[in-house]
């Protein structure tokens, strides 16, 4: 989430990996904890672990290079996975009398900007567990090179997120970026010039979290907790009917559509204000919507297309703003207009001429602290649109989970946060979850370099609509 900057910085460094077995062992013993108290994970299912331990043998004995590809619906995937290969994947590795040679770990490709909301400690542990850091939307040369040795040279395989950043979804996959396919290619490109025979592997696995105790009377709080703050007072009659639910106790048929009711009813009032401030204060044409008999919430899920498609009509038209702002011409999707846009406002914020103190003079450096101001208020928009990128419109409706409604009502949380500017903010905890993780059959990037070298554009393409269905296979709704 944006922070509030009032002043021009000096350029963003890059920060090394800076690998301390130390911080490893610290951070393998404590994460159980961790995860149990503060993330409120109680334990995490590995599927298929056998596959993702015979390529950790593989690896440790010199015979392939591999990166891990995962799913990424949530901040905590990655503890998740450092979870499973620190721990689970050792223990079950020793009960097959199959121990490792060495603690298996992977080094991060994370962004550059996660120490920038989640604080220096952060980049300070990731850096210390090995990690490398990438710029979304710009040629970061450095960053390109320390994911090149460390694919080709370093001491362990590295674990990546396709999708770029976190969707809210736990059963939708967003379009995958084709970063990874072309690191892939790198990387064996870069073992056949050496002489060196490894084969390099991309591994998918898919992450998802599901209740051990379903939430619905914690959801329908937090659903009031919502509706309050966006100025939405219910009837008697439907919070009466709604008094009786339970936490982990299936809601009754009247009670599931209320609740789906209540969701559409909130949603379609946030569109509606966020409509009217985009219309109204920013200039932008977008057409009033009129309730019409198929947008009625209460009727089936299918009967309300409208929804999405003004969700993204907005999306489209706040993005606009920052980007007429930066000077930037729309093109692509949405999510490569939000990589432009961090990266022009970083290039206005993070400045190279601020190298030294004294590099400006007191003028110079108070427009320079406007510019950075007005950046940063920009960057506002575009985290609005990123947050809700990969919302349909109907992923509650069409399979009405616990999981689902969990994941929309979170999203608008998130949303209503972001409007209050409340940066900090830790999403709600709904009760305890478990995490299940399922590891899918590896894609081999060196069997397929040839193709790479006939036509490069292609085989990316293709590895990336591999990797994108071997995601969407490896999780369930």
């Amino acid at each position: 989430m944006t922070s509030r900057i009032t002043q021009a910085q000096p350029p963003l460094e890059f920060i090394d990996p800076d690998f301390s077995p130390l911080v490893l062992r610290l951070g393998r013993s404590l994460l159980p904890f961790w995860l149990r108290r503060r993330k409120s994970v109680v334990r995490i299912d590995v599927t298929q672990a056998e596959k993702l331990i015979d390529l950790f043998h593989q690896f440790q004995a010199g015979n392939i290079r591999l990166l891990l590809a995962f799913r990424h619906p949530t901040t905590i995937d990655p503890l998740c996975m450092g979870q499973m290969v620190w721990n689970i994947l050792p223990a079950i590795a020793r009960r097959q009398g199959r121990p490792f040679r060495t603690q298996p770990h992977i080094q991060f490709i994370y962004d550059r900007g996660i120490p920038l909301w989640a604080g220096a400690a952060v980049g300070w542990l990731i850096s210390k567990l090995g990690g490398t850091p990438i710029r979304r939307g710009s040629l970061d040369t450095a960053g390109l090179r320390s994911i090149r040795n460390l694919f080709v040279d370093g001491d362990f395989p590295i674990a990546a997120a396709p999708e770029g950043g976190t969707n809210g979804h736990n059963e939708i996959v967003s379009p995958i970026e084709p970063g990874i396919a072309q690191f892939g290619f790198w990387c064996a490109e870069d073992l056949e010039k050496a002489g060196r025979d490894e084969e390099v592997l991309i591994v998918p696995i898919g992450i998802q979290y599901r209740f051990v105790s379903a939430p619905w009377k914690t959801l329908e709080e937090l659903l009031s907790q919502l509706e309050a703050e966006s100025g939405i007072v219910n009837n008697s009659e439907t919070l009466q009917t709604l008094a009786t639910l339970e936490n982990g106790k299936p809601p009754s048929l009247d009670q599931e559509k209320l609740l789906y009711q209540r969701l559409i009813g909130l949603g379609e009032h946030l569109l509606s204000q966020m409509e009217t401030f985009y219309r109204k204060y920013y200039g932008q044409a977008i057409e009033t919507y009129k309730p019409s008999e198929q947008s009625d919430p209460s009727r089936d899920a299918a009967a309300t297309p409208e929804l999405g498609m003004r969700l993204h009509a907005l999306l489209d038209r706040a993005i606009a703003v920052a980007e007429q702002s930066l000077g930037i011409k729309p093109k692509g999707e949405l999510s490569d207009r939000c990589r432009r846009i961090e990266q022009s406002a970083w290039d206005r914020i993070y400045r190279d001429d601020l190298k030294s103190a004294e590099s400006l003079s007191p003028l110079e450096r108070g427009l320079a602290d406007l510019v950075a101001e007005e950046a940063n208020l920009r960057l506002w928009h575009m985290r609005l649109v990123e947050t809700f990128v990969s919302v349909t419109g109907k992923y509650v409706a069409e399979h009405p989970t616990v999981d689902r409604f969990a994941d929309t009502t979170l999203l608008i949380w998130k949303m209503l946060r972001q409007i209050r500017r409340h940066s900090a903010s830790q999403p709600p905890d709904l009760g305890d979850r478990y995490a299940e993780i399922t590891i899918a059959d590896p894609i081999s990037i060196s069997q397929q370099l040839p193709d790479y070298r006939h036509q490069r554009r292609r085989a990316i393409a293709q590895v990336t609509q591999e990797l994108q269905a071997a995601l969407e296979a490896a999780i369930t709704s």
